[in-house]
């Protein structure tokens, strides 16, 4: 199996806190792989070694082939960086900010402008490429900011948190951006706060938890770990919760019975001694476990 990413052992501090407390990661070539973890847990330190912009204290990581501490400028030949906020210069047009880049990473004017273009095309800002990027909306400088990242035509993309502040809408266009970029054979390392996102675009997971990796696989397998399926029943009048939860074992919540189902004949017998007690349900579903059951399970987090 050939990885983009492999990084083994990797440790960071700052004085008495241990950023990153040996961590290890594998990223497949062409895929997105998911960093997840409460504020604080290392998600950035990690990103930031890995595109050479930190030493670690200790271990080891390759990108591209290249280790980070010992070619770091062959990595930067192939990798580009986005953060949590926007970078572009708030006074030069979209044009201004894409040729800006192409001119400094050795293109010529025309072939600066003519890659200018072709980005903003790609990310629906043609029209805008003539306007001040101070003027743009949030999604639209997110956008922007993504493009300049791509003027070098990256082999390896990092994604830190990119979608931060973002309405639905643009957070959605710039998940359609991150499915082309793997399906030209990118490799994203995308760390995020949403679990949606995760769940959306990554092939792979990684759970990190003070500087420690608390689990790693695909969604499915770490959706395992939070336990099996669950029935959800939300009988529509309330003076059922009563014999509803009688019948199935437990307390409602706000209306809602949750119950774990470990065998799957069990949920449409317990639908058919709901439906002979007379209870009409309003909503009922068999559901897997959510990554935000798996963010609780393996990190205490309550969100």
């Amino acid at each position: 199996m050939t990885y983009a990413i492999e990084a083994e052992g990797l440790a960071k501090r700052y004085g008495d806190k241990a950023a990153l407390d040996g961590i290890d990661l594998q990223a497949r070539t062409g895929t997105v792989l998911g960093v997840l973890g409460p504020n604080g847990a290392g998600k950035t330190t990690a990103v930031r070694i890995l595109a050479t912009l930190i030493s670690p204290d200790a271990g080891r990581a390759l990108v591209a082939g290249h280790d980070v501490t010992r070619e770091p400028g062959r990595i930067r030949e192939v990798i580009a960086l986005t953060g949590q906020y926007a970078s572009v210069d708030e006074k030069l047009t979209g044009v201004q900010n894409l040729v800006l880049i192409g001119r400094l990473l050795g293109l010529s004017r025309a072939a600066a402008r003519a890659r200018a273009g072709e980005l903003l095309a790609r990310f629906g800002l043609e029209e805008a490429g003539g306007r001040a990027a101070g003027g743009y909306s949030g999604g639209m400088r997110r956008r922007l900011d993504l493009a300049v990242s791509l003027v070098a035509r990256p082999r390896i993309l990092f994604l830190d948190e990119p979608t931060t502040g973002l309405d639905p809408n643009a957070r959605g266009e710039l998940w359609e951006v991150v499915r082309e970029l793997t399906a030209d054979g990118v490799t994203v390392l995308l760390t995020t706060q949403y679990l949606e996102e995760a769940d959306q675009l990554a092939d792979d997971l990684l759970v990190i938890d003070r500087g420690r990796v608390a689990a790693s696989g695909t969604p499915a397998e770490l959706k395992a770990l939070a336990g099996g399926h669950r029935l959800d029943v939300r009988p529509l009048h309330a003076g059922d919760l009563q014999k509803a939860e009688a019948i199935l074992g437990v307390r409602a919540a706000d209306g809602l019975l949750t119950l774990p189902v470990h065998d799957l004949a069990r949920p449409p017998a317990l639908l058919r001694q709901l439906d002979d007690a007379g209870i009409v349900l309003a909503e009922h579903a068999l559901r897997l476990p959510s990554l935000d059951d798996v963010f609780r399970t393996l990190t205490g987090d309550p969100r």
